[in-house]
């Protein structure tokens, strides 16, 4: 027996060597790790909802050991409970746990990578049912799992994404009452096992963004298989069961906070747009064809064209075969009717009426995102893609005469061309979160033009070394401080107390407090204002002049040069220094006091050059009396 597994393994093994698709995957591989590896954290990483975000608040827990800590708060925005932060069980955050903050946010980059491909190529086997027919499919199926494992994606829950693929594995070795080797059922503890990994399943996901629409799925598609089948899938029940402990045990301080704490949070006033319900409709069309700005999954240049003419061509074929009930039971049709439900609800969800609708059924989930199904449209477009194109090589055996016959040599090396050519723009496409594209598109602007580009670079935007001068040239002790011209994460990643800062999730009362200390900026900036007082999400120093003030840019060259805050305000919130790339114009009339500036172009060692020259202001001590 060991014989002959080893003998298949030499067998796979050689079959893989002659698959040119196993070489152009690891190909693409081994470019992204080599770019990552050589500039590290001098690569250009997407700032907005991502280094603004997760990085500096985990960075901030790792330095106040808080990350496993109970009944504490946080430096930010005048102290915040840690309960509103990340989970110590998640396994992104374990990493920023365990390593420093660039070596967690890179193998958590690739991670994703691995977690996606290989979920996709196992949950392929399990479809395929036998070995033969899936490693048949192998050409095709190893481009397309490359391309997914790669999609550009929120890279905090890049994993959340990409591990869609595995859980999906795991309700049907369930369902199907198999262990976890395909093939044959199993019987006694290894029947137990899928029910253990699915309960950990949830260190992988976020409930969030991808947990609570999975257990809506799993009782839809439970109810549906109840109907059809006249018959209780009682173990999907279970699963249900089990994967809901998983995330709560997993995720204790979110439900905590979601349904315990009865704080009022900014997630009761947050606007979620005011369409009409043609203007709903068109953003679930546009849904459709693009994809939003967190789930951007490059589908919109090859995998929507090819999908649409293939899902064209597969009902065409059933229609002249009059095959109207094998046309309703294709999978093909129903994961395109997947896709376009949560498309509707993406665009439905900014429709009043509705909105309050799903509100109204579960006031717990106040201000929840239920348009975040179609987060699930990253993996339905590449697995509808994988079918399509297996179903186009193994059409061509039916290809047997006149031009068919011409044409059909070249049929399974168009599909696996078309495979191959989804990882390709995947990986070089510039979509927001593609990490990848800019670190080579900035360092080779560099490279050939010989200047900096606009962006900075992950150690520039945080620029520890300058920061730390500052604070030793201050003596500082956490003083509650605020930034300006810069975004407040760059602060808390420095170990600086702020009263400004990023979270979705916070008491209103502090929202308010805010909109107070911003009144004078607020009146000269209408924009802003509707910004923050429709979400309220980012609590900054705002421009009174409707300019961005913490837009991540090399040079930050304000036309309005005054700080338009309500120092008294500012100083009930104890609010010693503010921290500015910009030198303020009315700085004496705000009765500010400038302690030095430190510019980062200075710095003797070469690796700690800063574009920041940071101007450090003290308000006046409330009350009077110095600090």
């Amino acid at each position: 027996m060991k014989k002959t597994a080893a003998k298949n393994q030499r067998g796979l093994g050689n079959r893989l060597r002659q698959m040119p698709e196993a070489v152009f995957v690891c190909v693409l591989f081994f470019v992204q790790a080599a770019v990552f590896l050589i500039f590290r954290d001098r690569s250009y990483l997407q700032f907005h909802d991502n280094l603004d975000l997760f990085v500096p608040h985990y960075r901030m827990m790792k330095l106040q050991n808080a990350w496993y800590a109970h009944g504490v708060t946080l430096p930010v925005m005048h102290g915040l409970s840690r309960d509103l932060f990340g989970s110590e069980w998640i396994l992104y955050n374990i990493l920023h746990i365990l390593l420093p903050d660039i070596a967690a946010y890179l193998i958590g980059y690739f991670l994703k990578i691995l977690i996606g491909f290989s979920g996709f190529l196992l949950l392929a086997r399990d479809v395929a049912g036998s070995r033969a027919s899936y490693e048949k499919r192998l050409p095709i199926l190893l481009p397309v799992a490359a391309a997914f494992g790669m999609i550009p994606v929120f890279p905090t829950y890049g994993i959340a994404f990409t591990s869609v693929p595995c859980v999906i594995w795991l309700l049907r070795r369930i369902y199907y009452r198999e262990g976890l080797c395909a093939g044959h059922p199993v019987a006694g503890g290894k029947r137990v096992l899928p029910y253990v990994l699915l309960f950990v399943y949830p260190t992988l996901s976020y409930f969030s963004y991808h947990g609570f629409f999975i257990l809506c799925y799993l009782a839809v598609g439970a109810l549906i298989l109840w109907i059809r089948d006249r018959k209780l899938p009682f173990r999907l029940f279970i699963a249900a069961a089990v994967l809901s402990l998983g995330y709560i045990t997993l995720e204790y301080r979110l439900f905590a906070a979601m349904l315990l704490d009865r704080t009022v949070t900014i997630r009761t006033t947050m606007e979620h747009g005011e369409l009409t319900l043609s203007q709903a409709l068109a953003a679930g069309a546009q849904e459709f064809v693009t994809a939003s700005f967190h789930s951007q999954d490059s589908h919109t240049y090859l995998v929507l064209p090819v999908v649409m003419v293939g899902v064209l061509a597969v009902n065409f074929r059933h229609l002249t075969r009059r095959e109207a009930g094998r046309m309703l039971r294709d999978p093909v049709n129903g994961l395109l009717l997947w896709i376009v439900l949560n498309c509707l609800n993406f665009g439905l969800y900014q429709y009043a009426p509705y909105r309050h609708l799903l509100e109204s059924l579960v006031p717990q989930l106040t201000g929840f995102e239920f348009a975040r199904t179609a987060y699930f449209n990253t993996f339905l477009w590449y697995a509808l893609l994988a079918i399509l194109l297996c179903r186009l090589s193994a059409a061509a055996v039916e290809f047997s005469s006149g031009l068919f016959a011409l044409v059909r040599p070249a049929v399974p090396v168009i599909a696996r061309g078309i495979a191959c050519a989804a990882a390709v723009i995947v990986m070089l496409v510039p979509q927001v979160y593609n990490d990848f594209y800019y670190t080579v598109y900035n360092h080779a602007y560099i490279l050939l033009k010989h200047r900096e580009t606009s962006r900075v670079n992950y150690r520039e935007y945080y620029s520890a070394p300058l920061f730390e001068r500052i604070l030793r040239d201050l003596d500082y002790h956490g003083e509650w401080s605020c930034a300006y011209g810069m975004h407040p994460a760059i602060l808390n990643y420095n170990g600086i107390a702020s009263l400004d800062g990023y979270i979705g999730f916070y008491p209103q009362s502090y929202k308010e407090k805010w909109e107070q200390v911003e009144a004078p900026a607020f009146a000269g900036s209408p924009w802003i204002k509707s910004y923050f007082e429709d979400w309220g999400a980012r609590v900054c120093l705002y421009s009174g002049s409707d300019e961005n003030t913490y837009e991540a840019l090399r040079q930050m060259d304000l036309k309005d040069r005054r700080l338009m805050a309500d120092i008294g305000e500012l100083q009930s919130l104890d609010c010693r220094y503010i921290f500015s790339r910009i030198r303020f114009s009315n700085a004496e009339e705000l009765g500010l006091s400038e302690i030095g500036t430190w510019n980062g172009a200075e710095a003797d060692d070469p690796g700690e050059i800063s574009p920041y020259e940071i101007t450090v202001y003290e308000l006046p001590r409330a009350g009077g009396g110095t600090w």
